[in-house]
């Protein structure tokens, strides 16, 4: 009876802004506003002169891509998080009836449009990442439900897609090289682990739900040293190529991040569902350090 009350109490009620931008999570935007800047200094050390430029495509991909993301996945959780969130907009009523739906629908419109303004690479790598957060949440696909495939699309849209279109900005509808390709697949590769190690904190209710993360599916112990190896072995990759490239001190940097990660890797893995959330922020704040140290390199690198 109570989860009856829950499911329906969006039926009625009044949507307000606050609850339409907490739809939209703006604490979510960080990761590809930052892949989005990597892409960008990776093709051009010099932004002052793309300052406006570089603004419209911050708010791309970060306000209207990722938020966009974030209603869809809010929608189509809404029976999930009507259990475990009741507080959230849509189960609480504060967005009742289909108003969720049709923000995620106008909002991603507004997405693309905007990303059309910049071109046709930066047009073709929005509606990708606009595909993959609806088939990451919405049936029949929700790949949520599977943490191999459903990580490696929020890796792919939040790190690579973000870095690609932040090179493709700037570079004014050019392809970027291959180097830049070849470095934002690879910490697209990495955020794989990064998205493991985030589905954590909710073992318990995903295994009751059916949601297959990798830690429901692997266990907290075998999961966790499965995010460790895939967020390492892609920035060994990157140390590599950097040395190939001549770009020592850049590294020399990669080298003593990994350092610090494989540190904290091991402080984790002695209890790695308690201590999973202290990783995200010390591992993965020099993870994604590392990868702005590498886009410094990129300019003029060939393959």
């Amino acid at each position: 009876m109570q989860r009856a009350t829950l499911l329906h109490r969006y039926a009625a009620g009044r949507t307000t802004l606050p609850a339409l931008l907490e739809l939209l999570k703006p604490i979510t935007w960080f990761p590809p506003m930052w892949a989005f800047l990597c892409g960008a200094i990776s093709v051009d050390a010099n932004l002052l002169e793309n300052k406006w430029l570089l603004l419209g495509g911050i708010t791309l991909t970060g306000p209207m891509v990722c938020g966009a993301s974030q209603v869809v996945n809010d929608w189509f959780d809404r029976h999930v998080d009507a259990i475990n969130e009741p507080h959230r907009p849509i189960p609480s009523g504060r967005v009742p009836g289909k108003i969720g739906l049709y923000f995620a629908i106008v909002w991603s419109g507004l997405a693309l449009a905007w990303g059309a303004t910049f071109g046709r690479w930066v047009f073709i790598a929005t509606l990708i990442g606009l595909i993959l957060a609806w088939a990451y949440s919405a049936p029949p696909t929700r790949l949520k439900l599977n943490g191999w495939v459903g990580n490696a699309a929020v890796g792919l849209s939040y790190e690579g897609l973000a870095w690609i279109t932040g090179a493709a900005l700037l570079l004014q509808g050019q392809i970027p090289a291959a180097p830049v390709l070849l470095v934002a697949l690879l910490y697209s590769i990495g955020a794989h682990g990064i998205m493991t190690l985030n589905d954590f904190k909710s073992i318990a209710g995903d295994r009751e739900l059916g949601i297959r993360s990798l830690p429901a599916q692997l266990g907290a112990d075998r999961a966790a040293r499965l995010a460790c190896i895939v967020m390492l072995l892609p920035q060994l990759v990157v140390l590599a190529l950097l040395l190939t490239w001549a770009c020592y001190w850049q590294a020399g940097a990669i080298g003593v991040l990994v350092m610090g990660q494989i540190l904290a890797m091991r402080h984790m893995l002695q209890a790695p569902k308690e201590r999973a959330p202290w990783y995200n922020g010390t591992g993965v704040t020099a993870y994604v350090l590392g990868m702005m140290i590498s886009a410094s390199a990129l300019p003029g690198a060939t393959l």
